[in-house]
């Protein structure tokens, strides 16, 4: 049976720092639905309303040009371990940019990863538990390091000249580039 809340409580917010993997589901008009595992050590709860993540560069920014467009964002975890729960946070999302003036306020959250592109914001609307009791037992074993490894490679302006360039997401909606390499 599922339950409602209003705002984050202390039980809510231990079971999200406990969670290795979480999901971001957003759409837009005419777009696909976009659904995003999201790992690294790149969440945090900000406030018992407020939620942010740090997003590193990979196949798109579907997210970014969701949350442009629509606004709607949905962020999921699930325990793979006992107790068995799901949480889901539904709320309005928004890009923070390395160039936004709110940067360095958001970004003193979070560790740099190489490749950040953007950090996203969620001011949340309603919190949703459920049994999860159809979710399998799984036993984390390690981080995946290739994502962080290829970025860290890269030379940091050239990534940055390749990265404003891609002003489309998958579907064609307009995206908002960073236009700094971003700062911690």
């Amino acid at each position: 049976m599922s339950e409602f809340f209003e705002v984050l409580t202390d039980e809510h917010r231990t079971f999200i720092a406990k969670q290795r993997v979480f999901f971001v589901a957003t759409a837009a008009a005419g777009a696909r639905i976009n659904l995003s595992p999201k790992g690294m050590d790149s969440f945090r709860v900000l406030s018992a309303n407020e939620v942010g993540y740090l997003d590193v560069g990979g196949s798109g920014n579907e997210t970014h040009a969701h949350l442009a467009a629509d606004g709607r964002i949905t962020i999921m975890f699930c325990a793979f371990e006992n107790p068995a729960l799901i949480l889901r946070l539904y709320g309005r999302g928004e890009a923070i940019l390395p160039q936004d003036p709110r940067w360095p306020d958001f970004a003193r959250h979070f560790n740099a990863l190489p490749g950040t592109r953007q950090i996203f914001r969620i001011a949340v609307d309603s919190i949703q538990t459920s049994c999860g009791w159809g979710v399998p037992h799984m036993a984390f074993e390690r981080e995946r390091e290739t994502l962080s490894k290829y970025h860290a490679q890269q030379d940091q302006q050239a990534r940055l000249e390749k990265v404003k360039a891609r002003t489309r997401s998958i579907d064609g909606l307009p995206v908002t580039p960073p236009d700094r390499i971003p700062s911690f």
